[in-house]
């Protein structure tokens, strides 16, 4: 409802002040109150026709304004005590052609209990930032350390030694090994014996990404570089890791579009984000990893020589674990551990006949393949020894290289069988992947081992049929 004073009604910028601040009061130089909202005549128990026109020290109680407006000073948040409370209050002078004319000033707080209030709110919410900046620093450091890497067959000790050797480095690493042999691990382990351990590391998987997006994903973007763009921009992957270890896993998969951009960012150690012009300098030590062959890659021109050698500074090869299989029964234990958490299950054990089966597997999906198979023995496993009969059929009844037939019979839980089923019901996706391994034997069989003609009788592409031979571990 609209009211007036003095015949003059209430203009819009009054309004305003209202509504952006509760309490308000101004005076002149002789400490005379020239305007006062609701809000603070409420608070003080007057009305605004009363108020106006009078020493502000006869209408606030305690009120230091007609001093202020003498000494020039501001003062913020200033305890004054009214109506039997201490409240918090700012006062302003304002100047005119550099002499003081007046003041303002307005209550933050009408008592202990308001500031209380908000300064809950203030701290639930600085409490909540930190937590975000500390989680987004965990993320951005090592999971991992040399500890983690478990193994003592020499060939593995060989790389983990000549990891822990070069980790003081600032050079190039490639890891070089099969999916699933703890490349990532073995990034986080140098990262975190560097001495840019404290800063962070950032991981990137060059094959999960678009080939579209991958560039703003390493090198950020400006505001407006595209439709979609986040407003205010996006620091880049390079960025993020200033000071710091930024990992290219599967390097052999990055475009050859993208590879002449990513050599130009290693050589000349600055970015330039799309849509942007401003170099940006970098501080990063890079560790790339990848399963593929590289040097066969250069050699068919899939991938950029310069880059090669560029990144091949130090070459580490991660062994498989079918080549240190005496390192399975250590690895295992410490996976169970970390299942043990996840199930909430402790004290799980492998039986002597599940060890000397783990032993004789082939492990084409390495210690990923592990621990799922793990994870799938956990999930069906009664007590806490896991026993020939809870791990996937295909490790329960499969032929060892040295072609003689492995059958269990031993060691079935009760809880999985009846008198009228089979005794074992293998997965769907086992099952597939069995009749697919058979499929590729018998057209490697017609074909004479040529593999090329091999995929074309199976009628799937030369990539896939490679990655499909090298799973099943077929030669």
């Amino acid at each position: 409802m609209s009211r007036a004073f003095d015949g003059v009604p209430i203009s819009w910028h009054e309004q305003i002040i209202n509504l952006l601040a509760e309490r308000v009061v101004i005076i002149d130089d002789n400490g005379m109150i020239l305007y006062i909202n609701e809000g603070y005549c409420q608070f003080i128990g007057t009305t605004m026709e009363k108020a106006i026109g009078q020493p502000v020290q006869d209408v606030i109680e305690n009120s230091r304004m007609h001093r202020m407006v003498k000494t020039g000073k501001a003062e913020l948040a200033a305890v004054q005590k009214i109506n039997g409370s201490e409240m918090i209050a700012n006062r302003f002078p304002i100047f005119e052609d550099g002499k003081v004319v007046g003041a303002v000033g307005n209550v933050m707080f009408r008592n202990p209990e308001e500031w209380r209030m908000y300064r809950t709110k203030i701290q639930n919410l600085v409490e909540e930032l930190n937590y975000y900046q500390a989680k987004a620093q965990r993320d951005l450091r090592s999971k991992y350390s040399f500890e983690d890497l478990i193994g003592s067959s020499p060939i593995f000790l060989g790389a983990k030694t000549l990891a822990q050797r070069v980790s003081g480095s600032n050079s190039s690493v490639l890891l070089i090994g099969e999916s699933g042999t703890g490349k990532e691990l073995f990034a986080h382990a140098i990262h975190h014996k560097s001495t840019r351990a404290s800063a962070p590391f950032v991981a990137i998987n060059c094959s999960s990404i678009p080939e579209h997006l991958l560039e703003s994903e390493l090198f950020g973007y400006e505001d407006g570089a595209f439709t979609g763009a986040k407003k205010g921009g996006k620091k880049g992957q390079f960025e993020l890791a200033g000071g710091g270890t930024l990992f290219l896993d599967e390097i052999g998969d990055m475009p050859l579009s993208m590879q002449s951009k990513l050599l130009r960012v290693l050589q000349e150690k600055e970015v330039v984000r799309v849509g942007g012009y401003k170099s940006i300098s970098i501080d990063v030590r890079i560790i790339a990893a990848t399963h593929r062959d590289l040097e066969e890659m250069v050699e068919k021109g899939e991938f950029r020589q310069d880059l090669y050698y560029r990144l091949n500074v130090i070459k580490i090869d991660i062994p498989p674990l079918r080549e240190r299989k005496a390192d399975i029964p250590p690895i295992a234990k410490r996976l169970l551990k970390k299942l043990e958490a996840r199930f909430y299950r402790n004290s799980i054990e492998l039986s002597a006949e599940v060890k000397e089966r783990l032993m004789q597997h082939s492990w084409p999906g390495n210690i990923r393949e592990l621990e799922n198979v793990l994870e799938r023995s956990i999930n069906v496993l009664d007590g806490k020894t896991i026993k020939v009969s809870d791990l996937p059929l295909y490790l329960r009844d499969f032929e060892p290289e040295d072609g003689s037939a492995i059958h269990s019979n031993q060691e079935v839980s009760p809880s999985l069988v009846s008198a009228s089923e089979p005794l074992f019901v293998q997965p769907l996706k086992e099952t597939l992947a069995q009749v697919e391994k058979q499929a590729i034997e018998h057209a490697l069989a017609v074909t004479k081992g040529n593999k090329l003609e091999a995929a074309l009788l199976l009628e799937i592409g030369k990539t896939s049929f490679y990655d499909k031979c090298k799973l099943y571990n077929i030669k």
